[in-house]
């Protein structure tokens, strides 16, 4: 991919990762980009690199606009190594001024790369700092979503380069938001949000109090993965608003996993009380249905329902591991259930409350089990757990108190 002038002397010089497919455990179908940024003026300033196979496409792109060695500042938004991991090769090469980092990045960078002798320029609050015509100033956003993160702002171009934040994971040769198909963009928004920023929502709803009490007039948005927002970043400050409540669209998850069809049996009688009382849901068979495509399912959700049988004494391997991934994410503000099979135990349910519970999800059944093969009595109690899902969906509509019963 060549450079892109996204501004006036502000290109994109970073690569395209079209074969990933696992980003540590959320699938990434679209592969995805390692965005960096170039910026000419009297200081020549590089903002973030790529991961480490990917040095050599970023270097080739800069050179396209000017000799590397001419770079006489290095931003570091973000440690994680699929921004930084080239970061040795590249600085020995630039030489640069300045590395420009937050506190927390200056010492993420010296445990990473154990350099003493960089030199480091720590940014300190509201600091700005002239590169000739363009002025760059910066924000801490700790845990958005590792302790060293920050953004950059280029003030008079209105760019926010905003790190992991508001990206996707998406390979495309397209650039900006307006040139890509809209569902797939939010779609893939929304799964970045889902598996990656879920846990820090709280810290999301204060950044963006701030950043709209900063007033920062935003033409553009730049995060380090995906496709640069320009044509409308107000969509994806809007959706982020929405996400990091946790606030579901009325609709109910039935997720299960199944040993002989017997909790799948059950999963769809569940599904046919939910149907009868007009709830939206999808079934989703851990068998088929990857972790992180039923998080980002979980995102936009308002009820949980849980099922699996009962596996020594415990819970099914693909509904163990879901649970340990969703339990990370921490998702609030929902409804749960749960039920499953069993032969002589029966501990499947329980678990699965107990691990909704520590989500504090609002559990309105005590939970549903049938021994063996459900019999028809059986099924009509799971067809009344659906039901009661929907009845309770919709007093939460209402605005009526949800008390768990657990």
């Amino acid at each position: 991919m060549k450079p892109v002038e996204i501004a006036k002397n502000i290109y994109w010089v970073g690569a395209i990762d079209w074969v990933t497919r696992d980003f540590h455990g959320y699938s990434t179908y679209r592969g995805t980009t390692y965005n960096a940024f170039l910026i000419i003026d009297e200081k020549i300033t590089l903002i973030d690199t790529v991961k480490k196979q990917y040095q050599s496409e970023l270097l080739h792109n800069i050179s396209k606009i000017i000799p590397p060695e001419k770079i006489d500042y290095v931003v570091v938004n973000h440690v994680e190594m699929d921004h930084s991991g080239c970061l040795p090769e590249v600085i020995d090469i630039i030489k640069p001024e300045k590395i420009i980092c937050s506190k927390m990045g200056h010492k993420a960078l010296r445990q990473h790369f154990h350099k003493d002798d960089w030199p480091y320029h720590i940014i300190t609050p509201n600091e700005e700092m002239s590169l000739g015509e363009k002025t760059l100033s910066f924000l801490e956003t700790r845990m958005l979503h590792w302790p060293d993160s920050m953004f950059t702002y280029a003030k008079e171009d209105q760019i926010l380069f905003s790190s992991d934040a508001f990206g996707q994971h998406l390979a495309t040769s397209e650039r900006f938001d307006d040139e890509v198909n809209q569902d797939v963009l939010m779609h893939e928004c929304g799964k970045y949000y889902a598996n990656i920023l879920t846990l820090y929502s709280p810290l999301v709803k204060k950044l963006l109090a701030k950043v709209k009490e900063m007033q920062l007039p935003i033409k553009m948005i730049a995060p380090d993965h995906g496709v640069v927002w320009r044509k409308d970043p107000g969509k994806v400050l809007d959706a982020y608003s929405r996400w990091c409540t946790h606030e579901g669209q009325g609709n109910a998850l039935i997720i299960y996993d199944t040993m002989w069809h017997s909790t799948e049996t059950m999963a769809k009688a569940v599904a046919e009380g939910l149907q009868e009382e007009g709830i939206s849901f999808r079934l989703l068979d851990l068998r088929v249905n990857h972790r992180s495509d039923v998080m980002t399912d979980v995102l936009n959700a308002s009820a949980i329902i849980l099922g699996c049988s009962t596996l020594n004494n415990g819970l099914l391997p693909r509904m163990a591991g879901f649970l340990m991934y969703m339990r990370g994410l921490r998702p609030t503000n929902k409804i749960g259930a749960a039920f499953g099979s069993y032969g002589w135990s029966g501990e499947a349910v329980k678990l699965m409350n107990q691990s909704m519970k520590e989500m504090k999800f609002s559990i309105c059944h005590q939970g549903l089990k049938a021994q063996y093969v459900p019999e028809h009595s059986k099924l009509t109690e799971c067809i009344e757990l659906g039901k009661l899902v929907g009845k309770t969906l919709k007093d939460s509509k209402a605005g009526k108190e949800i008390v768990s019963v657990i």
